[in-house]
């Protein structure tokens, strides 16, 4: 075995506060790395020893691989947790620790590149029957042929670049016409964003939900699967909302995708947490779609329902034990949702907002956690995600969760800044959220910026008051209809009369 004495974690913010508790709590000694524009952040200060590793730039500091790795040796580190984003799926960096004697917090870089290659996963899988989206299987760069395979397949398609994520590199063809000029739209940008031009053709499952699959596994063979997450409310392709468990899956159906999920991840000899996703269509037909070979920002719904914690988990496979549990001794218990509060302008599309933090007071009470990085006065950094904090509430059912989160949102004090609060307030008292009827395209379909203009404050309290109703009241009659209700005469709480100044 492999004991972690001292461990750096190679990122910022609130995944880097929330790895460092973890290994306090291990009895870890804990090295963070700042960039010039986080010399005063949380993580520093919260940190045993703290390492400035250049400029603000990500590129110039926390991309830094070469001088991470010189950080370890001088400060006698014996592992690097990478969190989530800059070095996380990073194979060649991961290599890089292995080779100078540390241990990497994570899967072997051979997983890595198989599983951030769409197209060798989409190979690696294939042995183990799991389903995948009808389409191509290689990289296709001929456009006549392309397009032949797209008529084949049948629009819509989807053009995907194969080391793609985060929505880039990936276009909707909806019929032949516009093939071609999608196709090299898609290949210009892979090449911008990724520096390869592979892309590969999907059908593309109209109104699909996203569903993953939490999986861990060790060095001793053993993988289970940490059942799942819905996480089909998303603005550019990229998660704001997620829950778990999903409001649609079946036991026989979690128990399926479960067994998929695990061997892909057996596909690759995984070790580590990793997350499975798949297109879940409106037949309940499920498709593997990737494998992130790291964290999630959304870990915390998980660890609520499941009462582990994952990035202890994380340490102790990298330590090399063996998973203290099976499948049989893990179940769901109670419902967690987590509200990603991004300091970004949901009625100006979703554009990040920069500036101070002049008011920041975090919500409390049962069932509430809030992973952050940042505290009253701080200023938004333009150099990174505009996320602020991941706002989680856990309660025995769905409706006490939402409920606990519509409380929480009230509570939360955030100005200086624009933020996604509203909208988390919107989606969760719209009748097609609280009802589960919802996909991925939830913003087209319900959402402008209309819906977020201001309003009475006895008009806002009664929408929530109305939806918290009708949550609760548990009725047989079917819950979007009974959203749909206004309560009159509402009271304004003391919370909504701080917030909008309402005397």
């Amino acid at each position: 075995m492999k004991k972690i004495t001292k461990l750096l974690v190679a990122n910022r913010g609130e995944i880097a506060l929330r790895v460092l508790r973890s290994a306090k709590e291990m009895g870890i000694a804990t090295v963070a790395i700042y960039s010039e524009a986080d010399r005063n952040a949380l993580h520093v200060r919260y940190a045993d020893e703290a390492v400035c590793v250049g400029p603000p730039a990500s590129k110039d500091s926390y991309l830094r691989g070469d001088k991470i790795i010189e950080v370890c040796k001088e400060l006698g580190v014996d592992a690097i947790h990478p969190g989530y984003g800059f070095l996380s799926e990073n194979a060649g960096f991961a290599r890089m620790v292995r080779e100078a004697g540390l241990i990497f917090v994570g899967p072997s870089p051979e997983a890595m590149e198989m599983m951030g290659d769409k197209l060798s996963a989409k190979q690696a899988v294939k042995a183990y029957n799991i389903p995948l989206v009808p389409g191509t299987d290689e990289a296709i760069s001929d456009v006549p042929a392309a397009k032949q395979i797209a008529q084949e397949v049948g629009f819509p398609i989807l053009i995907k670049a194969s080391a793609g994520g985060g929505g880039k590199g990936m276009r909707i063809v909806n019929d032949a016409a516009e093939f071609e000029e999608q196709m090299q739209l898609a290949i210009n940008e892979a090449v911008s964003a990724f520096g390869d031009g592979a892309v590969f053709i999907e059908k593309f499952v109209t109104g699909p939900r996203h569903i993953e699959i939490q999986v861990l596994g060790d060095e001793h063979g053993n993988i289970v699967h940490l059942f799942e997450r819905e996480c089909s409310i998303q603005r550019r392709h990229q998660k704001v909302i997620e829950e778990a468990p999903s409001s649609v899956l079946t036991p026989e159906l979690r128990a399926e995708m479960g067994r998929c999920a695990v061997d892909v991840a057996r596909a690759c000899n995984y070790a580590g947490a990793g997350t499975v996703e798949f297109l879940l269509d409106d037949k309940r037909n499920f498709y593997f779609l990737e494998m992130n070979t790291r964290l999630q920002v959304e870990h915390p719904v998980t660890e609520q329902i499941t009462g582990l914690d994952l990035v202890k988990e994380q340490i102790k496979v990298a330590q090399g034990e063996p998973l203290a549990f099976s499948q049989e001794d893990l179940s769901i218990t109670g419902h967690a949702l987590e509200l990603r509060v991004y300091a970004e302008d949901p009625q100006n599309n979703f554009l990040p907002d920069i500036g101070t933090l002049s008011t920041y007071v975090r919500p409390q009470g049962p069932g509430v956690r809030v992973d952050d990085g940042f505290e009253q006065g701080m200023d938004i950094p333009i150099y990174y995600d505009p996320m602020i904090a991941k706002l989680v509430t856990f309660g025995a059912d769905r409706a006490e969760a939402i409920a606990r989160m519509l409380r929480a949102i009230e509570e939360y004090q955030i100005t200086g800044i624009e933020t996604t609060l509203g909208f988390g307030r919107y989606v969760l008292t719209h009748p097609a959220f609280v009802s589960g009827d919802f996909d991925t395209n939830f913003i087209k379909d319900h959402f402008s910026p209309a819906n977020l203009a201001p309003t009475a404050p006895n008009e806002a309290t009664a929408k929530v008051a109305a939806a918290l109703g009708a949550m609760l009241l548990e009725t047989k009659k079917p819950k979007a209809a009974a959203v749909a209700g206004e309560t009159a005469g509402a009271e304004v709480s003391g919370w909504r009369r701080n917030r909008l100044g309402v005397r």
